[in-house]
């Protein structure tokens, strides 16, 4: 009797186990939500889309973008983290993700509980870019100003707690420098400025800024990543310029809400992978200036808490506050 009460849990147990690993051999069995976090036409929502054609391909059901924007990503994470955990409703959110824990004193979820991590996309590294006339034409030189004027030089970015601020704010840390922060609503805006010489510096999206550096618009010094860029292999990374560790990327990862069976995140991540391997997919992701990373869901877990980590640092260390 003693024999069968031990095994009577671990039986049930492993029937439970058998039971969700054919169920998810049979998912999707109707259409798949994806929210996005951001609003249609931006670069979140252009990976999304991407991505929702493939597995619906793949997986033999429709995967249906929609788009919930505000808060820094906010609104449509707590849709998401609200939503049943049956693989039925997805997240496709960006960098915002890892910093919005240090920003905002309270979140209307619990982003260490609230979501089970599929994969990583796609790192899209930055250009550290200036108005043409400008004199410095390096990072050393931008570097040698700001040190020898601490506080006279300015950086745009679209607002703060943007992508653009707190990469900036990293370099000034990493640099051991003093530029001021001139916040705009908006990357556009800020980019523009720039261009016309109004703001000197600032952290550009390799997608919208290549162009303009290209036409002469804008002067290109560095890129935020780990490596160079194919789209500019001339351009060295702030590493090589003098800023050793130095690395910034914005990203998009996808998620499902937590409690949702491993069984069917890991079949999601197989398709993703599948599709990321696809030429017509590695092709749109190199045009948007992105490196395609799929990783594992503990691989993506773990890369989330090295962002966290790094985003709290700066923060705290800039104090910086959202309006």
């Amino acid at each position: 009797m003693r024999m069968a009460k031990f095994f009577m849990p671990a039986l049930a147990a492993l029937l439970a186990s058998a039971s969700i690993a054919a169920w998810a051999q049979t998912y999707p069995s109707k259409p798949v939500k994806l929210i996005v976090t951001y609003p249609p036409a931006g670069g979140a929502d252009t990976m999304a889309r991407l991505i929702a054609a493939k597995l619906s391909e793949s997986l033999g059901q429709p995967f249906v973008v929609e788009n919930r924007p505000g808060a820094s990503g906010q609104i449509g994470a707590e849709a998401v983290a609200k939503a049943a955990p049956d693989g039925y409703t997805l997240m496709l959110d960006a960098s915002s993700y890892a910093v919005n824990p240090s920003l905002y004193p309270k979140l209307p979820y619990d982003p260490n509980k609230a979501f089970a991590p599929i994969s990583l996309l796609a790192l899209f590294p930055n250009m550290l870019v200036v108005t043409p006339s400008f004199p410095a034409s390096s990072v050393k030189e931008l570097v040698a100003m700001a040190k020898a004027k601490p506080g006279s030089i300015s950086y745009a970015s679209s607002g703060n707690g943007s992508a653009q601020h707190l990469a900036a704010e990293l370099f000034k840390q990493q640099a051991g420098i003093d530029i001021m922060h001139v916040p705009y609503k908006g990357g556009g805006p800020a980019m523009t400025d720039v261009m016309a010489g109004q703001v000197p510096v600032f952290f550009a999206n390799m997608a919208s800024g290549l162009g303009h550096v290209k036409g002469g618009k804008l002067k290109a010094l560095a890129v935020t990543g780990s490596k160079r860029s194919p789209n500019m292999p001339e351009l060295p990374t702030l590493a090589e310029s003098g800023v050793p560790g130095y690395e910034v990327y914005e990203w998009n990862v996808v998620f499902a809400p937590a409690g949702t069976p491993r069984a069917i995140v890991d079949r999601l991540y197989e398709h993703i992978a599948k599709a990321l391997a696809m030429k017509d997919v590695r092709e749109r992701i190199a045009a948007l200036g992105g490196e395609i990373t799929a990783s594992t869901p503990q691989e993506t877990e773990k890369f989330l808490r090295q962002q966290m980590n790094q985003w709290s640092r700066v923060v705290k260390q800039a104090q910086i506050k959202v309006d």
